[in-house]
């Protein structure tokens, strides 16, 4: 479940990367506006983050995150993200075993995936220093289950090649839509909890640079 928050997340910024025209006034010093769009993109995992929080017993909240993501923007609009499900981190290694072996079964779904398509040709190009908010569809898959995520981000151009995305609130996402009840089930009964929230808070900060 604590994967399926942040996958939204991940498509949001592979979108952003390629984001449509509504953006907001550039400040008095932007410079000329860059088709961002322009030749392929790639995620920057060192400089990317996704995370979320996962709830016990009704009221401890954890942090959580993946450390390892792959991802990028074509030139034609095509946005991939890949997220490496044993890189899970709950900061507790009995935790992340279970989440491993229970929850993703990595050894058989080693990677979540999160695609969408953009039209290039509705992106004008962002000045640096400019930024724009803009609503993202995409399609996640975790263990073979797909669902679609609808979210807002925000996108910022930070230099002449490197673009960051984060959401404008945090994305919500629940074990059903993924088919992970059970296994949150067998995570809750493990660990002797009264519950285990399905449905989870995910957020995050990625960046893109021109390939």
């Amino acid at each position: 479940m604590l994967m399926l928050r942040l996958l939204p997340l991940a498509a949001a910024l592979s979108l952003a990367a390629c984001a449509g025209p509504e953006s907001e006034a550039p400040p008095a010093e932007a410079s000329a506006p860059v088709a961002v769009t322009e030749g392929a993109w790639a995620l920057d995992p060192a400089g990317s983050r996704l995370s979320y929080v996962s709830i016990k017993a009704g009221e401890v909240a954890e942090a959580n995150r993946f450390d390892t993501l792959s991802g990028s923007v074509s030139p034609d609009g095509s946005a991939s993200l890949a997220i490496d499900l044993a890189s899970v981190n709950t900061g507790v290694d009995i935790r992340n075993e279970r989440m491993r072996e229970i929850f993703f079964d990595v050894a058989g779904n080693p990677k979540a995936s999160v695609t969408a398509k953009l039209d290039p040709a509705a992106f004008a190009g962002l000045a640096v220093g400019q930024s724009l908010t803009r609503p993202l569809k995409a399609n996640v898959t975790i263990k073979g289950a797909s669902s679609d995520i609808e979210t807002e981000v925000l996108v910022t151009r930070v230099s002449a090649d490197r673009v960051t995305v984060v959401p404008t609130a945090p994305v919500i996402v629940s074990t059903d839509m993924f088919g992970l009840t059970d296994e949150l089930g067998e995570l809750r009964a493990l660990a002797q909890l009264p519950s285990i929230t399905p449905a989870v808070p995910v957020t995050f900060n990625l960046s893109f640079t021109r390939s």
